[in-house]
This record gives C-alpha cells, structure tokens and sequence, in this order.
C-alpha cells in the first residue's frame, strides 16, 4: 500500500509523471537512454523578472518564465498563462506536452511554454497591459515567429496577445504578427481560433462515441470547468443534442437530470467563468466526476482522477479537455475497467492546431473563411484521433501512452537526423 501511495505521490507531479510516460514511449519505439537524456528536459528555459509600475504608484516585481522544449522539428510554440500557482516545474511539464501536441498533429513545431506568477483578477487592465510589455521585453531575446511563437493559456487573451504583439513589433521595428497567435481578428488573427480547443475535444467526443457505439444525440455529459474550453464544449454539445447534466467552476456545480439550460448559464457566467455563486443548490466538483453518465469531460485543472477515486467514475468515455486531470494510477485503473480515455494532448490539440493555422496565415498574407478553418482542423483532429487508437490496438496499451508514442516520434526523429543523438 505504501508503494502504491509512493507511485500516486509521484504521477500527481506533472513533470515526474510526463518523463515517465515519455520514457515508457521511447522504450516501445526503441530508442536508447540517451535519446531519453535529451527529451526528458526542456533545451532552454528562461526565468525573468519583470518590475510593474502599480496603478497605486508602487512598484511590483513578477517572476515568469518561457520554457523552450525542443527545437528539432522546427520553432517551438505554446501558451502564456497568468495565474498565482504557475511554476516553473510546471511550465517545464506543459512545454513537453506542447512538443507531444505538435508531434500528434504533425506541426512543424517542438513544444513551448510560459507562465508569470500573478493573479489577473486583482489586477486593472492598465497593470496587465505593463506586465504583458515587460514580460515579452524580458523573452524577446529568444521568442520570434522563426524561433518560439507564444499564444493565450489559462487567463490570458485576445486582447493580452495583442499588447504583446504590439511590444515585439515596435522592439523589432516592423509589424510581426507571427510573432503570436490567438489575436484579434482585425490585428491578424485566425477565425475559428477563439473556439478552436472546444471544436477539438467535440471532434474527440464524435471519434469516441462511435468507437464505443453510443448515440451522441441524448447522450449524458458531465463537463467539470467552464472557462474557454469547457463553456464552448457544453455550447457545442448542447446545439448537438447531448443532454449535459452537469458543469461547475471552481467554487462548485450545477446538476440536472434532465439536462441544464447552457445558454441560461453562459448568459450569467463572468469573464473567468464562475457561475456557481448564483445558485443555493450547488455539488461539490468531487460529487460531479462520480455523476452517473455517459462521457465525462475534466476541463479544469490537473490531478482531478486519481487512484482514490477513478473506481467511482460511472463513464465509459472519459475526455481530457484539461491539462493532466488524471493521474498514472487512474489511467490504469480506467483502462482496465475498460473506459475509453481520451488524453489530454490529443483531446486539446485544437488549440495549437489553428494557432498554427493562424500563423500559416500570418506568413502568407492570405486569410481563410471560418468553414475552411473547421474542416482543416476536423480533417487534423479525426486523423490524430485514428492514429492514436489504431497504435493502442496494435501495442495493446492504453490512450495515453500511444499518444505519447506518437507524440514523440516525430521529435526524437528529427534529433536523430540532425545527428543530436
């Protein structure tokens, strides 16, 4: 028992658990220790301190980071996220995953990642426009859109792109739009991008329905988060015909039977998706993953399925729209009570998916319509979905693991080809 709490201990540290994976993957495709060595670590990883003039006149100093993961395949490429519990273990961690993405989707990409520590929701939009500048004058030694393209994470915008790409442009001294993806359309941005990583997991829904033979029309969902990804989500399952039974935020959630009015909710929702504080009758986020249904879908935060309790998930599809809601030790024990798992870094690939799209777009000068954007991503997400569940059959292992094989194909074949190993 105590070695099995050691392992649960272990997989719930993102970065402990994604070298793992990866070398587990490594191994079945037959790669050597030294190949590890090299994956198992960003290349460059930056840490910078921005100091903020207050709006209160003081001055405050913020620490961020810029993680770079692997630059083999090409420019590396990834979010900047602003939230108060970011650190550098786990910038570290999402880089790689970014790297896995890219490698699913077959982007010309290796992985990038970076974060401030910082909570947006006490501070004015004056004070974030200064943090955004200060932050891309620390990175832009290293950032650029032929060396790492950045793009909006948890807390971070449209609007935040756009200062950024604003402060890069006028140190470079001309208009660099593939500098950053996930800007306003009329600065550059793609259509299609804002809901690009729900359009992603909806797609992954399609997939894995069909694969476990339920009808998505009047099936049960249960989506835990209703920031980005999980308020589109819950909008497009809606309008599919699904009955979504049950959503929360991160003070708590709503549940019904019957199904929820989700226009009712997106109506009320604030601009960091919290709701919940309407209602008396709420469920904790611990009673929503144990809901009697059919797909599950953690959007939220890390470490949501774990060993205590992925014997009480009543789902037979489980789809990751987060980063890491499910442990090691979870993943284990759903596959074998035979819930299909779709992993988070094919589940929320959309997203990287039209940002590189978006930077296609920015290279040429030359725009796509809203339709074309959905059935390039449709046609991406549908093939990485095949290939992935094709290798788990073949190598009779679970989801995550043949993500990974794939994921990390790519990467460790181009370091090779360049003769890195």
């Amino acid at each position: 028992m105590a070695k099995e709490q050691k392992k649960e201990k272990e997989s719930l540290n993102l970065f402990y658990s994604t070298q793992t994976v990866i070398r587990e993957a490594l191994t079945k495709l037959g790669y050597n220790d030294e190949m590890f060595e090299l994956l198992k670590e960003p290349i460059r990883m930056l840490t910078v301190r921005i100091p903020v003039r207050m709006d209160d006149g003081s001055v405050k100093v913020f620490t961020g980071y810029r993680s770079q993961h692997n630059d083999a395949v090409g420019p590396t490429k990834g979010g900047v996220r602003f939230h108060p519990d970011v650190d550098e273990e786990e910038v570290k961690a999402l880089s790689i995953w970014m790297s896995l993405k890219c490698g699913i989707t077959n982007l010309p990409y290796g992985g990038g990642k970076g974060g401030i520590i910082c909570d947006p929701r006490q501070m004015s939009m004056r004070e974030l426009e200064r943090l955004s500048r200060g932050y891309v004058r620390a990175i832009s030694q290293i950032v650029g859109p032929t060396k790492d393209i950045p793009a909006p994470d948890v807390y971070t915008n449209s609007q935040i792109m756009a200062w950024m790409m604003d402060e890069y442009s006028r140190l470079r001294e001309f208009d660099s739009p593939g500098f950053i993806t996930g800007k306003p359309i009329v600065l550059g941005g793609s259509q299609g991008r804002e809901t690009a990583t729900a359009k992603g997991v909806t797609i992954c829904i399609n997939e894995a329905v069909k694969k476990k033979g339920i009808e998505l029309k009047g099936a049960r969902v249960v989506i835990q988060g209703f920031g980005n990804a999980g308020s589109y989500l819950a909008k497009f399952l809606h309008d599919a015909g699904t009955k979504v039974i049950a959503v929360s935020d991160v003070y708590g959630g709503v549940y019904d039977p019957n199904g929820l009015d989700i226009d009712y909710l997106l109506d009320r929702r604030d601009s960091f998706g919290t709701f919940s504080k309407l209602f008396t009758n709420t469920i904790t986020n611990k009673e929503l993953l144990e809901l009697d249904c059919d797909i599950l879908v953690p959007a939220a935060i890390s470490n949501q399925i774990t060993a205590e309790n992925a014997a009480n998930i009543k789902a037979s599809i489980v789809v990751e729209a987060a980063n890491g809601p499910t442990t090691l030790e979870a993943t284990k024990i759903l596959t074998e009570r035979g819930v299909l798992l779709v992993p988070d870094i094919l589940a929320s690939a959309g997203g990287v998916t039209v940002s590189y799209f978006e930077w296609v777009q920015n290279n040429q000068g030359y725009y796509w319509s809203e339709e074309e954007v959905h059935e390039k991503l449709a046609n991406v997400m549908i093939r990485s979905f095949e290939t992935i569940y094709q290798t788990a059959q073949t190598h009779q292992v679970d989801m995550r693991l043949a993500a990974y094989m794939v994921g990390i194909k790519k990467i460790a074949e181009a370091s090779s080809f360049r003769g890195w190993v």
